[in-house]
């Protein structure tokens, strides 16, 4: 453990922000099923991840990341229209599965 702190504090201040915030990703679970990890795609990444989706390979369930904060909602407390609109923007980077049966929204349904 001594070693891995110190190999921390060598790295470039920019690389440590990134390696932290992967690894906060992988102790993430999905709020419905509490599976975890969830699958990380990344579609826009400066110091931090700041657009991407969270994917639940249990329940099928996706989570966007916007402006560098996933959106770890359950289903009844998530705006379709705005979700809806933010996969449509993304939707050459999102996974086709997701598209077509994400939930609770998808593309499929929606169209």
């Amino acid at each position: 453990m001594i070693v891995t702190l110190i190999r921390e504090s060598l790295a470039p201040q920019s690389l440590r922000g990134i390696v932290l915030k992967r690894r906060l990703m992988d102790i993430l679970a999905c709020p419905i099923d509490k599976h975890y990890p969830l699958d990380l795609h990344v579609f826009e990444e400066k110091e931090e991840i700041v657009e991407g989706l969270l994917v639940c390979s249990e329940c099928g369930r996706w989570y966007p990341i916007m402006d560098e904060i996933p959106q770890l909602l359950p289903d009844d407390l998530r705006e379709q229209r705005d979700e809806l609109s933010w996969l449509s923007k993304w939707k050459e980077n999102v996974p086709p599965r997701v598209l077509k049966e994400g939930k609770p929204f998808n593309l499929q349904l929606s169209g």
